[in-house]
Formats: structure tokens, C-alpha cells, sequence
């Protein structure tokens, strides 16, 4: 072999080791370091809130009904308009309440003339007896003869005073003040003080109850949560959501909740006063109320996106260590609350979660952590 085939040899020898070293290094590469978004949580005060069904309801509701029979001439009020209280809604035929307040009036003049003529002579009669000009008896008959027309003065005024009252009412008066309905008779109309059906019904809505119901599951559950520790007893405002999915802008108060269960339907009714000068909220509307029933002091908020699911659909959270491994840690998530989970079990003030960048790591990553706390989580 000459000397030049083994130098090419050689040469060729070299270039296949050297390709074989280059080809193991390239197999064991540096580990990669990931960059992933950060948030740290701590404990906060949160209010567990109810959503319950309920109902518009009138403050005050009064239904309009005569007091006395008659004929009714006038109907003085337009139809779903606001009237006041003491405004005159009808008249009805005032001739025979006219006439028989005046025999009344006539009857207590003549019973008072008849009276100061009995008082005059028991006078007299008095003086007589000074001097034995009268017997006693005749004295003291007199006096009773006084007395009665005395009384019936006081019986015909009762009279008067029954057909004054009478008369008034020909004039059928709003007993509040609000929105009146349709009337349900016309002009022409025969009416009796003891009809069953009301004329119209006047309803006062510029404030509004609102009657929720909760189910006995939902009160019993918010009692055991009221003995749990760090939880606290929640304030009576009241939120309105509209069946149009808005929110009511003005807040109402819990007034009172009722004592009983209902037997037919399981539930308890909760009570909420709101004000409402707009005239938005209407009776017998249908909304949804939200109702802070506890607070509890020391919770989590966490959002959703920073949770996963093993196997198992159990959640899954992915904590930071100290040396910027990462560990996945099993949580305990009581209800949403928005976009969030509210969590009882599983973080611990000042934990790390991996919120961005959990789809390009696992167990054996290592990160580079940047904190985006301020996009995710609410200041208080």
C-alpha cells in the first residue's frame, strides 16, 4: 500500500470518529427552561351568595269598595293613572242622602227647641218648690222630662252626624296614594255596600317588596355553613337581576323572613324592600334575587383557567417550588363564584400557581416564573 493510500485512510478514520462524537453530544442536549405566568393568592373575606326566585309586590294594595248602595254618577279618575289620598274616584247619586241629612239636621233643631222648653219649666218648677207653690213629684217630673229631651237632643245628633257620614260617602275617596286599575263598573252602575267585587284597586309602588322563596335544603345547608369556623353571618342588602338579564340599580334590604315552612311547597319566604320612583319594578314581576347569606373571612378565589383535571376529574392545581420545579397539588372547590372558583382545601397563603404556559410543561419542567398577578387577580 503506498503512502499516499494511508494518509486517505487515515484522514477518512478521523472524519467518521469525529461525526460519531458530534452525533452523541447532539443526542443529550441542555434541559430547556420554560417561561410560565405566576399569580400568588391569599386568603380574603368572600360573600357566599344565594340566587333565589321571587315576586314583585306592592307595598301598600287597597282595594276600592262603596260603603254605601246607590247609583253611581261620575267616575272622576283616568284608568292607570296616580291618584292621591282623599281624591274623589266617584260620585253617586246624592238625592236620598241629601234629604235624609236634612230631616236629620230638622229633627236635632226640633229636638233642641223641645229640650230648652223642658229645661225652662224644670227651672220653674225648682223655684216653685222654694216656696211650696209645687209639690216634689211635680218638681222632680219636670227634671225628667228635661233630662229625656236632653238625651234625645244627644240621639238626634248621633242621627245627623250618621247622615253626614252618609252623605259623604257619595263621594268615594282614594285610600292611598298610587296607581289605580281598571274600574269595573261605569257610570250608571248599581252598587251595594256589601258586594264582594271592588270598584278598582289603587297600588302604591314607589317602594316595592320583593318576596323570595328559599327551598329547606338551602336554609338548613346555610345554617351548617354559619357553624363552620371563619364564617360569618352576611348583611341584608339585596341585589335584583330583571327577567331581561339586567341589574336593578338601586339595592334593597332584607326586611324579615318568615317563621314557618311552607307545607306545600318546602320553603321559606325571605322579604326585601327596595325603592323604586322610577316605576321600573311592577307587581306580580318575575326576579331573581341575589341574597348575601355568610361571608366567609379566610377564603381562596381562584381563577378558573389556573385549574385542570387528573384522571379521575379530580382538580388539579400546578404550584411553584422554591428551585423552580413545579409539583402538581389536589384541591378542594366549594362553588364559582363569576369566573372564579371559590377553594376551602388545597393552597396556603403565599402559594404559587402556574396560571399561563401549563401546556408546555410537566412534573419534570423547569420554569422561569413571571408574576401576572395584577391580570388576574381583582384588587380589594
Amino acid at each position: 500500500m503506498s503512502k499516499q493510500s494511508k494518509i486517505f485512510i487515515l484522514i477518512t478514520a478521523t472524519l467518521i470518529v469525529l461525526s460519531g462524537c458530534e452525533n452523541k453530544v447532539s443526542s443529550n442536549p441542555q434541559i430547556q427552561i420554560i417561561e410560565v405566568g405566576v399569580i400568588t393568592l391569599q386568603e380574603q373575606p368572600i360573600p357566599l351568595q344565594q340566587e333565589l326566585s321571587g315576586r314583585v309586590k306592592a307595598k301598600l294594595v287597597s282595594q276600592v269598595r262603596p260603603q254605601i248602595g246607590g247609583i253611581i254618577t261620575k267616575q272622576l279618575f283616568t284608568e292607570g293613572s296616580f291618584v292621591k289620598e282623599g281624591e274623589i274616584l266617584y260620585q253617586i247619586d246624592s238625592a236620598s242622602y241629601q234629604a235624609s241629612f236634612f230631616q236629620a239636621k230638622a229633627s236635632l233643631e226640633s229636638a233642641k227647641v223641645d229640650a230648652k222648653n223642658a229645661k225652662t219649666k224644670s227651672q220653674r218648677y225648682e223655684e216653685l218648690l222654694k216656696f211650696d207653690g209645687t209639690s216634689k213629684q211635680e218638681a222632680e217630673d219636670a227634671k225628667a222630662i228635661y233630662l229625656q229631651a236632653e238625651a234625645l237632643v244627644e240621639e238626634k245628633k248621633a242621627s245627623l252626624e250618621s247622615a253626614k257620614i252618609d252623605l259623604e260617602r257619595t263621594n268615594i275617596k282614594a285610600p292611598i296614594s298610587g296607581y289605580i286599575s281598571i274600574s269595573s263598573v261605569t257610570k250608571g252602575a248599581l252598587i251595594s255596600a256589601n258586594q264582594t267585587e271592588a270598584l278598582a284597586t289603587i297600588r302604591d309602588t314607589s317602594s316595592v317588596y320583593v318576596d323570595v322563596s328559599q327551598s329547606n335544603t338551602q336554609l338548613l345547608a346555610l345554617r351548617k355553613l354559619l357553624s363552620q369556623k371563619n364564617i360569618q353571618k352576611g348583611n341584608t342588602e339585596v341585589s335584583l337581576t330583571l327577567s331581561d338579564g339586567s341589574i336593578y340599580e338601586h339595592k334593597g334590604e332584607l326586611q324579615l323572613q318568615e317563621i314557618a315552612v311552607d307545607e306545600n311547597t318546602g320553603s321559606v319566604t325571605l322579604r326585601a324592600l327596595f325603592p323604586n320612583e322610577k316605576g321600573i319594578l311592577l307587581p306580580g314581576m318575575f326576579v331573581k334575587a341575589t341574597v348575601q347569606g355568610a361571608i366567609d373571612t379566610k377564603a381562596f378565589l381562584l381563577p378558573q383557567q389556573a385549574v385542570s383535571r387528573d384522571a379521575k376529574a379530580n382538580p388539579i392545581i400546578t404550584l411553584l417550588k422554591e428551585d423552580n420545579s413545579i409539583i402538581k397539588q389536589m384541591i378542594t372547590i366549594e362553588r364559582a363564584i363569576g369566573n372564579r372558583w371559590l377553594v376551602s382545601a388545597g393552597i396556603n397563603n403565599n402559594d404559587k400557581i402556574i396560571i399561563e404556559g401549563l401546556n408546555k410543561i410537566n412534573e419534570k419542567s423547569k420554569v422561569n416564573p413571571i408574576d401576572v398577578s395584577s391580570k388576574y387577580i381583582e384588587n380589594k
